[in-house]
Parts: C-alpha cells; sequence; structure tokens
C-alpha cells in the first residue's frame, strides 16, 4: 500500500504505533520480499524500533539518500542550533499517591509495571516518575538525548536532610496491649490486606512495635516527598556531533545502578507476580476461622485414611458365617405330652411329636420346596402356606404337591438324661423306598 507516493506501508499498523521488535520487523521484511515491495531501510527499521515515524510518514519529511552532506566539524560546531520543543517531566498524581504510601519499588517491580502500562496502551512511567518511585534524586543529566553543553534548570525533589520520625498510631498500639508478637509474614499479609482496602500501611515504627523490636529512625531508607518533580529542557547551546536515535519516553527504567537480568512480565503464580503487583506472597491470615477450616480437612483426611486402613487390613481376615448348633438338648422325655409340642419351632425348626409308645422329632421344613409348614390343632395337621401341602400330625403327607414325608432328626438320651437332638443327621421316608423312621436313633421309647 502506497501513501502519498513516497512509502510502503505493507502490513505494518499506521502512525501513531508502539515500538516494534525484530521478529515483527522480519515478517514484514519477508512479505515485502514475497510481494516485491521495497524493503525497508536500515534507517526505516531504527524508527520502527524506536516507536518513531519513518521519513515519508512525518511532515516535510526527506528520504535519507537525498539529505544533505555533513558539513564538516567545525561548521557543525558552529552552526546555530534548531529550535527544540520544550518538554516538562511531570510525577502523576497516580505516582504520588504511590511514593505517599512510602513503599520504595524495586527495578523489576517498575519494569512490570511498565510491561503492563505498554500492554494496556497507557502511558509509560517518565525518567521523574522512576526516580521518584525508587526512592532517588531525579538527575537531569541521565535524561536521553542530552549533551555536555545543555544548560537546563532542574527543580529536583527536595532530600530530607534529617531522617522522619514516624509515631505509632492508636490501632497498633490496641494490637501491641494485647501481647502477641507478629511476625514478619503477619505484618507483610496485613499490609497487602490494608493496600486492597485503601487503608494507611504501617510505618517503620508501627512495624517495629508489633515485631517488638526497638524504633531507629532512619534505619530505612526515607521514602521520597509526594511533590512534583517538574523539569524543564533549556534551548541546545551546541549542536551533538552525532545524533542519536531518539528513545521513545519511558522506556528506560534506570539510568545507572547494578542491571537486572530479569527483564519482562512475570510468569502468573509466581513470587516475582507477586511483588510486582503488590501482593504479599504469604498464605492465607491466621484466624479462628481459617485454624477451624484446617482442623475440619485434616479430620476429613484422617478418617479416610483409617477407613481404608480397616478395608485394607479386613481383607486378609477370613469369612466365617457363624450357624446355629445343630446339636442341642430338648429337656426331659416327661416335660411333653401327647400330641405335637411347638415351643422350638422358632430356635431349632422342629417339633417334638409323643405318642404312646415313643417321642421323635420332626424337622419342620416341607419336602416340596422347603418352605416352612404350620401346625393346625383344630384340623390337627400340618399344612404348608406356600403350596397347599397337608401333612398328619406324625408329618405323613397326604395332599398337596409334598412327595414324601417331612424328614425326622437323630435322638438319643444324654448322660444327664435330657433328649439330644441332631439335626444334622436326618431320616426319611423316600417315595416308593423303605421307610428310616423305625431305625434307631429315630425315636425314643417312652
Amino acid at each position: 500500500m502506497t501513501e502519498d507516493g513516497k512509502g510502503v506501508r505493507g502490513r505494518l499498523p499506521a502512525w501513531p504505533r508502539q515500538a516494534l521488535n525484530s521478529s515483527v520487523i522480519a515478517a514484514e521484511q519477508a512479505y515485502r520480499k514475497r510481494s516485491s515491495l521495497p524493503l525497508l531501510t536500515d534507517a526505516d527499521i531504527e524508527a520502527l524500533k524506536a516507536g518513531q515515524p519513518m521519513w515519508w510518514e512525518q511532515e516535510g519529511g526527506t528520504p535519507p539518500a537525498a539529505a544533505a552532506p555533513a558539513a564538516p566539524a567545525a561548521v557543525v560546531a558552529a552552526a546555530p542550533p534548531p529550535a527544540a520543543p520544550a518538554a516538562a517531566l511531570v510525577v502523576s498524581e497516580e505516582v504520588q499517591k504511590i511514593v505517599a504510601q512510602g513503599k520504595k519499588w524495586s527495578k523489576s517491580s517498575i519494569a512490570a509495571e511498565q510491561a503492563k502500562r505498554k500492554r494496556n496502551n497507557a502511558p509509560a512511567l517518565n525518567d521523574a516518575e522512576v526516580a521518584a518511585l525508587l526512592g532517588e534524586p531525579y538527575v537531569p543529566s541521565a535524561a536521553p538525548a542530552a549533551s555536555a553543553a545543555v544548560a537546563a534548570p532542574v527543580a529536583a525533589a527536595p532530600v530530607a536532610s534529617a531522617p522522619v520520625v514516624y509515631t505509632v498510631g492508636e490501632e497498633v498500639k490496641k494490637m501491641v496491649a494485647l501481647g502477641k508478637k507478629w511476625s514478619k509474614s503477619s505484618i507483610a499479609a496485613e499490609q497487602a490486606k490494608r493496600k486492597r482496602n485503601n487503608l494507611p500501611p504501617f510505618n517503620e515504627a508501627e512495624v517495629a512495635a508489633l515485631l517488638g523490636e526497638p524504633y531507629v529512625p532512619g534505619a530505612a531508607a526515607t521514602p521520597a516527598p509526594a511533590a512534583a518533580v517538574a523539569v524543564t529542557a533549556a534551548p541546545v547551546a551546541a549542536r551533538p556531533a552525532a545524533a542519536s536515535p531518539a528513545v521513545p519516553q519511558g522506556t528506560s527504567v534506570a539510568r545507572s545502578g547494578v542491571s537486572t537480568s530479569y527483564v519482562g512480565t512475570p510468569a502468573v503464580g509466581t513470587s516475582k507476580a507477586a511483588r510486582a503487583g503488590g501482593v504479599a506472597s504469604v498464605g492465607p491470615e491466621d484466624n479462628e476461622i481459617n485454624q477451624g477450616r484446617r482442623r475440619f480437612a485434616w479430620a476429613a483426611v484422617a478418617a479416610f485414611l483409617t477407613a481404608w486402613f480397616l478395608a485394607f487390613f479386613r481383607f486378609f481376615l477370613p469369612r466365617t458365617l457363624f450357624e446355629p448348633a445343630t446339636s442341642f438338648k430338648i429337656g426331659y422325655p416327661e416335660d411333653y405330652g401327647l400330641g405335637v409340642d411347638t415351643k422350638w419351632q422358632q430356635r431349632f425348626r422342629i417339633w417334638v411329636d409323643k405318642t404312646p409308645d415313643r417321642i421323635f422329632v420332626i424337622y419342620a421344613r416341607c419336602t416340596h420346596l422347603g418352605c416352612t409348614p404350620d401346625w393346625k390343632p383344630s384340623e390337627n395337621k400340618f399344612k404348608c402356606p406356600c403350596h397347599g401341602s397337608g401333612y398328619d400330625s406324625e408329618g405323613i403327607n397326604f395332599e398337596g404337591p409334598a412327595p414324601r414325608p417331612m424328614d425326622r432328626a437323630h435322638v438319643e438320651v444324654a448322660p444327664d438324661g435330657q433328649i439330644l437332638v441332631d439335626v444334622s443327621k436326618l431320616y426319611q421316608w423316600p417315595k416308593g423306598q423303605p421307610t428310616q423312621f423305625n431305625d434307631d436313633g429315630a425315636y425314643l421309647r417312652t
């Protein structure tokens, strides 16, 4: 795309634009090469990296190739300087509020703030604001494009000659009176909480009181005053011998000191990101509610592990099925009268039947499908409630689908004279076969 017949913008964003990095410029060069468009010159690349307009985007701009040849050094030194607009570097109200809180920023925090402002298309911090956040006096010689022949009256921030003495507030006095000694992590968490709630932070005296340490005025760095720092650039006395490309305002974090290896925005979730955002890198507040939550969580974990351990231990124990005894005593023969006695039906599932010449025990199980029949004394018979099988008083089937009489249990007289019953041994009368009801052990003689 051609603008005014001077230059080709291609896929570059229109002016005004932010400074471009090398990868974006390389992609533009590749696009121009594929499209047979004029490539970017070195001057264009420098202007794009510095965030400045290219020569054909400026009013009255001339191409670098058509510029007049450079004059000799002596002539340049004597040439009258061009008129330069005055630039005022003023600390904004937002930065003044941050400085008034007494927090001294580090260079990494300022770098993160600059990157954040760049992403949000907000104006970057200028040199005066950077110096105020660092707690350092602004040095006018550190400004870009300055020379030895520049005469600039600087209204620098006044430097306190004496340390500031802080006092302990009433709120902190009440906290100290409670006798609780705070840790540094607790104070950091409280400072972050106050910042979120727009409350004044603890000063040095209050922090020392909460820590239980003596307060020494001036031991910590004195915060810079919240006064506006104004710098007015004076007219240039002489033109510099070699003009350096202009750097966008606010791109330099610090002009002096030890360089830092960290550049860019901290990764989310790291301690650097927490410090850059002004968030204390400590855990939650240690109050009554959080302590109760932690106790509940640990109790739940302990209960789960205990249940899992018991289930694991139970896996190795044998599976035992406890059944009632098959051999038991039911009293003396004299305890029973003639007829059917049903007192042991619920406990042992038997009936004791006594006739004039013998006593025998009927096992209360229908021979059809195994149901428990009912004794009907008015009808003098056993009746199965499932399918209607009928048995007489001695357990002999006479109606219904029952194929044979009910079984009889083994009986004998114990050494103490009681009747000993063993239901593990049963006597039967199969259909069409001889009966076992007359075998020894199937009855007792009276």
